[in-house]
């Protein structure tokens, strides 16, 4: 089957963007102002953002419509869904990449191949959005991991090289577990195709009197879950993720805990809602994921209250939001019908949505902080709030978000992720999800009394360049703005979750 041109317009937005990460490769050899090539590197991605949009469009019927009849039919499934997840990977690397403007200056020698490499992750990030076929999903997979490992150990010393290699290593088991749980499924279904799988499973479980239709198919799911749980940090698959956020450059460690932890969400999604029935599977994996979302809020936020360094401190507390996110996964399985509103994947899309922003915020604020003391220990924080009042008020801010008081956008996610699993009859864990939540307000709030009630260090004040500034102002806007209006995310929400596995 001949590659058409309706086929490129399918896959425009990464075929762009990985063009665009190949052309700075090639202007480094002959540019010397690494300055315009960052901001080609930030205004290139209106690129791939304007072909995602087309697509959305052509799927009202309101632009050119994309069909998929052609060599992409059963890899790629070009839905609102998948584009949803288009958007919030290109607006999160957009952001990255404004608030390493001033960090770069660490490795001047590689800046250029910095933005490269986390273009092409996003890249990798976009194709696993949109994938139905297993293989096709762990190729996309490693083009999301890979450049994340290069780029974890890019400061080059001993802290950033040991998170590199234990990125790469660890990251390599999970893939292997991922693969054997592939194979399983594949071996029993007979096909990689997950509208296939989920057929042939279907006619298992009618015929055959154990769970999903045979124990080898629960035992891949399993081994899929563990191989899924690495790349969303869910206990018990968090171990590498304190060292690496605390040795990575900070702002690959922001881009790891937001983008890479969406597009991880989405092939789970993607896999288990359309892969395997939900009739199915409402107590094998439904189970499975309630105790690993108790577990991950649990654990995350309680070895948090130790930490002394903000990096590791944000690394449990996306360990404690895995398990925020994975109560709708759960509440999805517990329903045991499919059901696309609130209590389906959209409630897990806009609790993503909600919490990108406010841990951008968070990480943008400590970048600009870190980087100018030169520090990344919480009491080296002290008096932020009157040595950099911007800063310090929008760290403070994202840390209320991530409590989840209100008005913030954090207050509205958890409301609603917490009512998905009321209305699936998990009221056990909606109560140990509000516990934690009083939980990690010790934590956050005691960073926001070093910022605001501990005496300065030194009276000199802070300042930032303009992109680091806007990039913070952007995602401490959107946290406030969504917590205020929440309908437009949960809208996008939901219209992205009705188109999932039709």
């Amino acid at each position: 089957m001949n590659l058409t041109l309706n086929d490129i317009y399918l896959i425009s937005p990464e075929l762009s963007l990985a063009g665009l990460a190949t052309i700075l490769l090639l202007l480094d050899l002959v540019v010397t102002r690494k300055g315009l090539l960052a901001a080609l590197a930030v205004f290139g991605l209106s690129v791939p953002l304007g072909f995602s949009i087309a697509l959305w469009m052509g799927l009202d019927g309101t632009w050119v419509q994309p069909e998929n009849t052609g060599m992409f039919r059963d890899t790629l499934s070009v839905d609102k869904f998948g584009i949803f997840f288009k958007f919030l990977i290109l607006g999160a690397t957009s952001l990255v990449l404004l608030a390493s403007n001033e960090y770069v200056r660490k490795f001047p020698r590689f800046q250029t191949e910095y933005y490269a490499l986390l273009l092409y992750s996003a890249t990798g990030m976009m194709l696993l959005a949109v994938t139905i076929e297993m293989i096709t999903i762990y190729v996309a997979l490693e083009l999301t991991a890979l450049p994340i490992a290069a780029l974890a150990a890019f400061l080059r010393d001993g802290r950033s090289s040991e998170a590199g290699l234990k990125f790469l290593i660890l990251s390599a088991i999970s893939s292997a577990l991922l693969l054997y749980g592939m194979v399983l499924v594949y071996g029993f279904t007979g096909s990689t195709y997950l509208r296939d799988v989920a057929e042939q499973i279907g006619v298992l479980a009618q015929n055959v009197g154990e769970p999903m239709g045979g124990y080898v198919v629960l035992m891949g799911i399993i081994l899929l879950i563990a191989g899924f749980g690495f790349k969303i940090t869910a206990v018990p698959f968090q171990m590498w993720a304190p060292d690496v956020y605390e040795g990575s450059p900070t702002p690959v460690t922001a881009f790891l805990s937001v983008a890479s932890k969406a597009a991880g969400f989405a092939v789970i999604l993607r896999i288990f809602y359309v892969g395997f029935p939900i009739e199915s599977l409402a107590v094998e994996w439904g189970a499975i994921f309630a105790v690993i979302a108790a577990l991950s809020m649990s654990i995350g936020n309680l070895v948090a209250i130790a930490q002394s360094n903000i990096k590791r401190l944000l690394a449990y507390s996306t360990i404690a939001h895995a398990g925020y996110l994975m109560v709708g996964l759960a509440a999805v399985a517990a329903s045991g019908v499919v059901d696309k509103g609130i209590l389906g994947p959209a409630g897990t899309l806009f609790y993503l949505g909600g919490y990108a922003v406010t841990n951008l915020a968070a990480f943008f604020a400590v970048i600009a902080i870190s980087y100018k003391i030169g520090s990344d220990r919480i009491e080296d924080f002290s008096g932020m709030g009157r040595r950099a009042p911007y800063l310090g008020a929008a760290l403070a801010f994202s840390l209320v978000s991530l409590i989840g008081i209100p008005p913030t956008v954090g207050f509205i996610v958890k409301v609603y992720i917490f009512g998905a699993a009321v209305n699936s009859g998990l009221e056990w864990l909606a109560v140990v999800g509000v516990i934690n939540s009083v939980v990690s307000a010790y934590y956050y709030v005691r960073v926001i009394k070093i910022i605001y009630m501990s005496d300065p260090k030194t009276t000199e004040s802070i300042t930032v360049g303009i992109p680091v500034r806007l990039a913070v102002f952007v995602t401490s806007i959107a946290i406030l703005v969504f917590g205020v209006f929440p309908a437009p995310l949960l809208e996008l929400a939901r219209t992205a979750a009705d188109s999932l596995g039709s």
